[in-house]
């Protein structure tokens, strides 16, 4: 038997995602249009939207430092020991051992002069007032320092006519000098001459000498009793 059979149509039915998809679009597409031509409206419902779910986040209290504990002066320590001082002895000063005192020198005589201790004595080279032959100026003797200088008074010397002409002319000795020295005695006449200072002409110096001893006179010195007495001279010949 053939029969004739009847079709189905199944429908399938839509996901919950899709549905929920599909509001959210019409939400945001209501939400558009409210913002296009209600801004003000829009904005109070933002605001309070917000509002709702704005979570407020207390922070916790700071904690206040305690202040720091004020030192303990503590207690007091144990006794220390009792000091004992230690025992110093001093060092003895050592004792000074005076030294011995030299001795005074004692006084002698004799006939030098270096025997006596005193300056005035009976010794025949004594200084001071002896009575010796070489005694010093207050003495008797012939030995007596002089006061005075000899003086030239009489007799001269011709520096052209007494010496002869030397190598090159007298213009070779023309501005030099000689200066001879003499012992002039109780007489006045001069003795013993030495060069004292040359000329660069020996033979001048000579020459000089010789003539002051044979024609120079001189006023002897005197010491202090005003005695005539022997003294040096110097006598100075210069060539013009």
């Amino acid at each position: 038997m053939i029969g004739t059979g009847s079709s189905f149509t199944s429908r399938r039915r839509p996901r919950l995602g899709t549905l929920a998809l599909i509001a959210l679009l019409h939400v945001l597409a209501i939400y558009g249009l409210a913002k296009a031509f209600a801004p003000d409206f829009t904005g109070s419902v933002e605001r309070q939207v917000v509002e709702a779910v704005t979570v407020t986040i207390t922070a916790p209290p700071e904690e206040t430092p305690e202040p720091p504990a004020e030192p303990d002066a503590g207690a007091s320590g144990e006794e220390g020991r009792e000091a004992v001082p230690r025992e110093i002895a001093a060092p003895e000063p050592p004792i000074p051992v005076p030294r011995p005192s030299p001795a005074p020198r004692a006084s002698s005589t004799g006939t030098a002069d270096t025997s006596g201790a005193s300056e005035s004595g009976a010794g025949t080279g004594a200084g001071g007032a002896g009575s010796g032959t070489g005694s010093g100026q207050g003495g008797s003797g012939q030995g007596g320092g002089a006061v005075t200088k000899p003086e030239h008074i009489a007799g001269s010397i011709d520096d052209a006519s007494d010496y002869p002409v030397p190598e090159g002319g007298r213009a070779a000795r023309r501005g030099t000098e000689v200066i001879v020295r003499v012992i002039v005695g109780v007489d006045g006449r001069a003795s013993n001459c030495t060069v004292y200072r040359p000329s660069p002409d020996p033979e001048a110096d000579r020459i000089t000498c010789r003539l002051v001893v044979e024609r120079l006179r001189f006023r002897p010195a005197t010491d202090a009793q005003g005695n005539p007495v022997p003294a040096p001279f110097y006598w100075r010949q210069r060539w013009f």
